[in-house]
């Protein structure tokens, strides 16, 4: 388990435990690869970010990341996986969701992307991304290295890592 500040600074705390925090969390954001590139989104008013959202009423926390990785970018899921868990502290609540890495196995072209603008596909993703301005503040805390090096060390074959 690893503590740190995220973006805005709130208290964040991430773990690759089996559901650490809640049994039943709200939210989801999925690392997301498709023919050897990363697949993320551009977020209308937040950047470039990996999918995700929040979970429907009725739906699993995996349905959710099937879901939003479709809805955002037009992919369809082929595997997924559970990562782990971030739970962050604000100052008007707290906010705990599941991490996953999906690939996925083809991209389907949609008319609406949601509140999306649709794909970007990246062969690597920008060193010193907490920089880059077009990047979302989800992008730009220690989750997505956390998250990535679990990918890694879990999926060595993916050549992305």
């Amino acid at each position: 388990m690893q503590s740190f500040l995220d973006y805005y600074r709130n208290e964040v705390t991430f773990s690759t435990k089996d559901h650490p925090f809640s049994e039943d969390p709200k939210h989801v954001w999925v690392v997301t690869t498709f023919e050897d590139k990363w697949l993320l989104t551009v977020h209308s008013s937040r950047g470039i970010e990996f999918p995700g959202g929040k979970v429907e009423k009725g739906e699993t926390a995996q349905d959710a990341a099937i879901r939003e990785v479709y809805e955002e970018t037009g992919g369809v899921v082929s595997t997924i996986h559970y990562v782990g868990q971030y739970r962050v502290q604000g100052k008007a609540e707290t906010v705990i969701k599941n991490v996953y890495y999906a690939e996925v196995d083809h991209l389907d072209q949609k008319d609406s992307y949601m509140e999306t603008q649709g794909p970007k596909l990246l062969k690597q993703l920008p060193d010193q991304i907490a920089n880059q301005e077009a990047y979302s503040f989800i992008m730009k805390d220690l989750v997505l290295p956390l998250s990535i090096s679990e990918v890694k060390r879990r999926f060595p074959s993916n050549t992305l890592m």
